[in-house]
C-alpha cells in the first residue's frame, strides 16, 4: 500500500495536500467543507486584525494556464477565526493552519498574542506575501522587514510556526531570506509560493482589463507559475535543511504534486485548482499521486521528496 501521509512540525496529515489559504476557507461554511473533504489538513483565511470587504469585484478570474487575482484579503477579522479554532475539533485526523496577515506589525502582535493566549493546537502560518492590497507593499520583498518582524513575532509565539512568502527571482535573495529564517528556530516551515504580483491580463476584444482592482493588475496563480513555484520550494529546501517546505503553485494533479514534493515539499497546497474544482479535488488528487508513486515504485513520500536530479 501506497503511504501518502506526510508531517508538519510533528503533526501528522493523513495526506500531503490542503487547500492554499485564500481558497475555500474565508467563512465557517467554507472551512466545514475542507473539514469534510479528502484533505490532509485546512488552513484559515489570512486574517487582518479587523474584517475586511476586500477589493471591488470583479477580483479574480480563470485564464487559459491558471487565474488571476486582486482579491485585497478579504476576510472576517481575526477575532471571527479565533473562535472557530477554538471550537475546532482536533480530535479529528486533520490538522488546522492559522493565517495572519497583518497590515502593520502592530497589528500581527495583537493577533499573534490572542492566539497564544487561546494556547490551541493549531499551527499558525504568518503571511509575508500580500501582493494585492493597494498601497501596500509586500514584507517578503522589504528583507530587512521581514527580519524585524520575525524577531518579534517569534519569541511571542514560541511554538513552531511558519510564513508564507512571495516568489522569489534572484540566487541572491534566495540567500538572502533562507539567512533571515535561519535565525529563527522555531520558525519551522516556509510555505511558498504566493502569486506572482502585478500580471495584466487584457480582454482582445474589449480592449480591457480583466479585473477591477489596481487597473487590472493582479497577482497570477495556476499551471502558469508551478515553474516559479517550483524554483523556490527547491532553493529554500537546500539552503534550510533544518526547515520544511509547503509547496504551492501550479498543481492541477498528481503530477505536480509529485515534482513538488521531488523539489523538497513536505506538503502541498492548492489554489487555482481548489477554485475551480472545489473540494472534490481533493480525492482526485489523493489517488492520482499514490497512483504515480506506486508506478514509480516509491512506498513513502520521503523515498523521493527532495531527491531531484541534476544534469
Amino acid at each position: 500500500m501506497v503511504d501518502i501521509s506526510t508531517s508538519i512540525s510533528g503533526t501528522t496529515l493523513p495526506n500531503v495536500f490542503f487547500n492554499a489559504s485564500g481558497v475555500w476557507c474565508q467563512h465557517e461554511d467554507e472551512l466545514q467543507a475542507m473539514v469534510e473533504s479528502h484533505s490532509g489538513a485546512l488552513i484559515t483565511k489570512s486574517a487582518t486584525l479587523a474584517p475586511r470587504q476586500g477589493n471591488p469585484s470583479p477580483r479574480y478570474l480563470p485564464l487559459p494556464l491558471g487565474s488571476i487575482s486582486s482579491m485585497g484579503l478579504p476576510n472576517e477579522g481575526y477575532e471571527y477565526y479565533l473562535r472557530y479554532a477554538c471550537s475546532f475539533n482536533y480530535s479529528r485526523t486533520k490538522p488546522l493552519f492559522i493565517s495572519l496577515s497583518g497590515l502593520s506589525l502592530g497589528d500581527s502582535v495583537k493577533m499573534v498574542e490572542a492566539f497564544v493566549a487561546a494556547d490551541l493546537p493549531c499551527m499558525l502560518e504568518i503571511n509575508f506575501s500580500c501582493p494585492n492590497v493597494p498601497g501596500k507593499p509586500q514584507l517578503g520583498y522589504d528583507f530587512e522587514a521581514m527580519d524585524a518582524a520575525l524577531a518579534t513575532l517569534a519569541p511571542l509565539i514560541k511554538k513552531p510556526f511558519g510564513i508564507k512568502l512571495p516568489p522569489f527571482f534572484d540566487i541572491a535573495h534566495f540567500d538572502l531570506v533562507a539567512a533571515v529564517c535561519q535565525k529563527y528556530s522555531n520558525l519551522a516551515f516556509l510555505t511558498c509560493v504566493n502569486s506572482i504580483g502585478n500580471g495584466l491580463a487584457i480582454d482582445f476584444e474589449t480592449e480591457t482589463a480583466l479585473i477591477k482592482p489596481k487597473d487590472g493588475y493582479g497577482g497570477l496563480s495556476g499551471a502558469m507559475i508551478l515553474n516559479t513555484a517550483l524554483a523556490n520550494v527547491n532553493a529554500f529546501y537546500r539552503r534550510l535543511p533544518d526547515k520544511q517546505i509547503i509547496g504551492v503553485g501550479g498543481v492541477a494533479s498528481g503530477k505536480e504534486a509529485f515534482l513538488h514534493i521531488l523539489a523538497g515539499a513536505s506538503a502541498v497546497q492548492i489554489g487555482t485548482q481548489l477554485m475551480e474544482e472545489g473540494p472534490a479535488v481533493f480525492e482526485r488528487l489523493n489517488k492520482e499521486l499514490a497512483e504515480i508513486m506506486a508506478a514509480k515504485g516509491y512506498n513513502t513520500i520521503e523515498d523521493f521528496r527532495g531527491r531531484l536530479k541534476t544534469l
